[in-house]
């Protein structure tokens, strides 16, 4: 049974399995486009510009993105160096960045040259936001080393906490955890949301586009009318009004 989200005003949106959003990327970047530098790059500008709205009414404000190794983490590298060409105070910090994938990879070689710096060390680090991009749909199992340490530090603060696409420890098909998860106020879901999405463990959900065309929903046989019109981020309900 087709599980839908709903826009502000009331225009269904259809949610999709981790097994449908593979195949849909893999359209994308296989048949398509937009590849997958493309998609990191709306991805990363679209969690930079939540990330700016959040914390406006903030003086100088402590920004920490915590990273893994594939896409979701190339994400919030590319978010990181937008925040950085913006003179934010980012404090970027990668579960493992020899791991890294080519394309985060490069996220990273860009973040650099733009004048970014990676920490290591989360010890005494102060945050008015935490950003999740560890993990993502990529789940398999319980988080464990880095990953879980970073969960586990974001839990512990006070600050305003933001997930890219899923929060990280949670299943995006079933909603399921495993074990420890990153409690978020707030989720950034990308190309359409997840059917393991919930209120309860994603708080706000806001839909961010990343380029990709109908004609790859029609391919995989899912009825989606795009509902951005003049905006790249939109705000979803969990049910219809």
């Amino acid at each position: 049974m087709q599980k839908y989200f709903y826009t502000e005003t009331n225009i269904k949106v259809p949610a999709v399995t981790t097994k449908q959003m593979i195949e849909i990327d893999r359209i994308a970047i296989e048949e398509t486009g937009p590849n997958l530098y493309q998609m990191m790059e709306n991805a990363g500008r679209n969690l930079a510009l939540t990330i700016m709205n959040k914390i406006s009414e903030v003086s100088d404000p402590i920004i920490v993105i915590l990273a893994g190794t594939g896409g979701n983490g190339g994400g919030g590298i590319c978010a990181a160096r937008h925040l950085v060409n913006r003179n934010y105070n980012v404090k970027l910090t990668i579960t493992d960045r020899s791991k890294l994938k080519e394309v985060p990879k490069k996220q990273l070689e860009i973040f650099e040259n733009a004048g970014g710096k990676v920490i290591d060390n989360l010890d005494g680090i102060l945050a008015d936001i935490i950003v999740d991009t560890i993990i993502g749909y990529s789940l398999s199992n319980a988080p464990r080393g880095r990953s879980l340490q970073f969960i586990k530090w974001a839990n512990s603060q006070k600050a305003q906490k933001i997930s890219l696409d899923v929060p990280s420890g949670v299943n995006s098909t079933t909603g399921e955890v495993y074990g420890e998860y990153f409690h978020t106020e707030s989720t950034l879901t990308l190309a359409l949301p997840k059917t393991g999405l919930t209120e309860i463990k994603c708080g706000q959900l806001l839909l961010g586009d990343i380029g990709i065309p109908k004609i790859v929903y029609d391919e995989i046989g899912i009825n989606y009318i795009l509902p951005f019109k003049r905006k790249f981020i939109i705000p979803l309900c969990y049910k219809n009004k």
